[in-house]
């Protein structure tokens, strides 16, 4: 992956996360929830 394409995701997932606070539709936490869960998993495995 590129330095291009790494700040291209980057950037959509800021604006994903920033449209989800202002509208109120509760997916960011939602993510969280699964990102930490996904965390726990993988540092068990470590």
């Amino acid at each position: 992956m590129t330095d291009r394409i790494a700040f291209g995701l980057a950037a959509i997932i800021f604006v994903a996360v920033g449209l989800d606070l202002a509208f109120g539709w509760g997916g960011s936490v939602f993510l969280l929830r699964r990102f930490l869960d996904l965390v726990r998993w993988v540092a068990f495995w470590r």
